[in-house]
């Protein structure tokens, strides 16, 4: 037979010491002790957690927007007309127009300013809805 080390039995019950009986009152009120500590220290737990909790989630948050708007350049509209001017601006007069014009706004028009329908292939590629410019002359 095994020799046991004296006390070990106590290690087997926490709370009771060897030829010692404890109360059933005095097991509720240290039963009572206990949890009321435990909720009085996860409330000082909570007040701790949650602003750092919430100043890491904001600052992640923050930090997120930064980096991401700058590391993104903005996406050109113009990819390839008259791209050695400042701007491109064209002008008609009215008188010119004729009855009908077509302008392109999508600038992907071979004829541009007019449109030659090269928006159906924009649209398709990029899913959006841009579409031509259209003049017309009223009857009077």
């Amino acid at each position: 037979m095994a020799s046991q080390l004296p006390g070990l039995s106590a290690l087997t019950k926490p709370g009771l010491i060897p030829g010692f009986k404890v109360s059933k009152e005095i097991e509720t009120h240290q039963t009572r002790q206990h949890f009321s500590s435990l909720q009085l220290s996860n409330f000082d737990q909570l007040t701790t957690i949650v602003p750092v909790a919430v100043a890491a989630a904001l600052s992640t948050y923050l930090l997120t927007r930064y980096f991401s708007s700058q590391s993104s350049p903005k996406s050109r509209v113009n990819m390839s007309i008259d791209k050695d001017s400042p701007k491109v601006v064209h002008s008609f007069d009215m008188e010119d127009i004729g009855n009908k014009a077509v302008y392109c706004r999508c600038w992907r028009s071979k004829k541009f300013p007019y449109c030659d329908g090269a928006h159906t292939k924009h649209n398709e590629e990029t899913g959006d809805n841009v579409g031509p410019l259209i003049i017309k002359k009223k009857n009077p």
